[in-house]
């Protein structure tokens, strides 16, 4: 049972959840930004995790900033190093200020194109302002873009 200080996190690609520390970036390994999860996606659609405001589209489309509507900030970062990439690739489905649903698509990313060009496809769920989570959980192993539930938090 959710209680209303918890909530849900969910995924933002069809893949495999695995654990910040395991992905191939000491930024996000270290959890530098915060904390959350990561996704190895299997298809090009990136979905919201959560209900709430685009805050931020970065200029080169491969990360997302929402505020949810309970008030953690949420970066979704497509791929790694991938800001190289100047744009190419990512289609942004979404603009700032835009208020969005889970499971809604705020970015088509060409994977065949990142991985290509040999770039991670790795993409971290992180919560960015860790001071109003008490505790957050990580959910592993294989997801369904906007239907799987990633992390789970109680604030």
């Amino acid at each position: 049972m959710i209680k209303k200080d918890s909530g849900l996190i969910f995924a933002t690609q069809t893949g495999d959840a695995i654990s910040l520390s395991d992905v191939p970036d000491p930024v996000f390994s270290a959890k530098i930004l915060g904390d959350g999860i990561a996704i190895i996606p299997t298809d090009n659609e990136v979905k919201s995790p959560v209900d709430g405001d685009v805050k931020r589209i970065f200029d080169t489309n491969n990360a997302y900033s929402i505020l949810s509507d309970e008030g953690l900030e949420i970066l979704i970062h497509i791929g790694l190093d991938t800001v190289e990439l100047n744009g190419r690739g990512f289609t942004p489905m979404v603009k700032t200020g835009d208020h969005v649903k889970v499971g809604d698509i705020i970015c088509e990313v060409d994977l065949a194109l990142l991985s290509a060009e040999e770039y991670f496809i790795h993409t971290p769920i992180i919560v960015t302002n860790m001071s109003k989570v008490k505790k957050l959980t990580p959910h592993h192993g294989y997801t369904v873009a906007g239907k799987t539930v990633a992390l789970s938090y109680t604030l």
